[in-house]
């Protein structure tokens, strides 16, 4: 029974297919032709600099300069191929977000290599949530990608084989390419808004449990709960959400991540990590879960100034090693550095039993002096504009999370949280 909805077969999105036209002609026309084969309608959009290409764009070069609020010319002679690309790239992410708005772009493909994939990234950003984005990238999954410039949900895929002109194997990257774009802009769903947002950050469910307790609490009160895993491109999207303003509240209890890039590992979200929430205005309950660790790829060798702390391999992909008593503290002064930008309400939970699950007695990571060094260096490091909320408990204990939701239910009665809707 339909109910009047169209199915996904009768959709016909329009896809922005974005690249260097001069340069990638064969490229671009191939990936239109399967867009069209797969039930979609592709706009070409070219951000070529030089020369036209061969084929008529919908949205030409000069129409992305003016875009920009210049000339091609001007763009040209700006000084160099990094300065010229940058004028594009502001140029194409906002002539991409002025057709989002009017309606007119239902997924965007974008092709490049190092130049163009710096481009498509500006471009994915500037979409919202639930707006499929896929980039065709030589440096696709590429430590060359910053991860603070991930869309949350960016899809990728390697331009293998194809840098130069069309081949086998590059015809099959691409057209998997068009085929999940204009699939996913066809089966996608939006994210509602019929019940405010509550985000919540969290390492897995075994070294963080609160969520189990949390998340069914404040559905009853009719909110809806989405929960990050804090393990890098899980921060990533928090905070990009964050930063569009797209959460009531928070939960922020695990600042892994926060430790993690202080302590130059790959497993990071970005230096704006705890930043964000705070600097639009979003009411922040904030702990210091798993604090006391640095994640590190296990399946590498551990940086010598690490080798001698205590190590938990988690899997084997990600491990974890405990910190010094003078990284905790360094780690404590920058979460309250963090927070006293905040714009909003912000309450800290300070949980003296314990920041992780690994961290208890008998378990691999137990380190009492550690704990206390870190205690003692937080509550210094809490600013006067922040509520200091100690918990005699440990942060999986379930002391810690009725408190928890004792705040959030007051700031929700004094308006500083918006009313569920059962």
């Amino acid at each position: 029974m339909s109910l009047g909805v169209p199915s996904p077969s009768e959709i016909t999105p329009s896809i922005l297919v974005i690249g260097t036209g001069d340069t990638k002609s064969d490229e671009l026309q191939f990936m239109a032709s399967i867009i069209e084969q797969a039930g979609g309608k592709p706009l070409m959009v070219d951000v070529s600099i030089l020369s036209d290409p061969p084929y008529r764009p919908d949205y030409t070069r000069h129409d992305i300069a003016k875009s920009a609020g210049t000339t091609i010319e001007a763009i040209i002679g700006s000084g160099d191929e990094h300065s010229a690309m940058s004028l594009m790239s502001a140029g194409v992410t906002a002539l991409v977000g002025m057709l989002h708005e009017a309606g007119k772009a239902d997924g965007v493909i974008i092709l490049g290599g190092s130049m163009g994939t710096d481009l498509a990234l500006d471009v994915a950003a500037a979409l919202p949530l639930g707006v499929p984005k896929f980039v065709v990238s030589t440096i696709a999954y590429s430590h060359l990608v910053p991860p603070e410039r991930i869309a949350p949900d960016l899809m990728m895929i390697l331009w293998a084989g194809g840098l130069y002109g069309l081949n086998g194997i590059c015809r099959a990257v691409l057209s998997q390419a068009c085929g999940a774009v204009v699939g996913a802009a066809r089966s996608s769903v939006k994210p509602g808004k019929d019940r405010p947002l509550i985000g919540m950050t969290s390492l897995g469910s075994t070294c963080l449990k609160y969520m189990k307790y949390l998340k069914p609490e404040l559905e009853r009160r009719g909110y809806e709960v989405a929960v990050f895993h804090s393990t890098g491109m899980g921060g990533r999207a928090f905070e990009a959400i964050a930063a569009q303003r797209g959460f009531a509240a928070v939960f922020d209890f695990c600042m892994q991540e926060v430790v993690n890039h202080q302590n130059g590992t790959v497993v990071t979200s970005g230096p704006d990590r705890l930043e964000n929430a705070g600097r639009v205005g979003i009411p922040q309950i904030v702990a210091p879960g798993a604090t006391d660790m640095v994640d590190l790829p296990a399946w590498q060798p551990l940086p010598a100034e690490l080798a001698d702390r205590p190590y938990h391999a988690h899997n084997r992909l990600i491990g974890s090693v405990t910190t010094s008593n003078d990284g905790r503290r360094a780690t404590a002064a920058l979460i309250g550095e963090k927070l006293a930008a905040a714009q909003a309400p912000v309450a800290f939970l300070l949980p003296l039993k314990g920041v992780q699950e690994w961290d208890q007695p008998g378990e691999a990571l137990h380190d009492p002096a550690g704990l206390d060094a870190f205690t003692q260096a937080m509550r210094r490091a809490i600013p006067p504009s922040v509520t200091l909320h100690e918990v005699d408990a440990h942060i999986n204990s379930p002391q810690f999370s009725t408190q928890a939701l004792a705040i959030f239910d007051a700031w929700v009665s004094q308006g500083i949280i918006p009313k569920g809707r059962p």
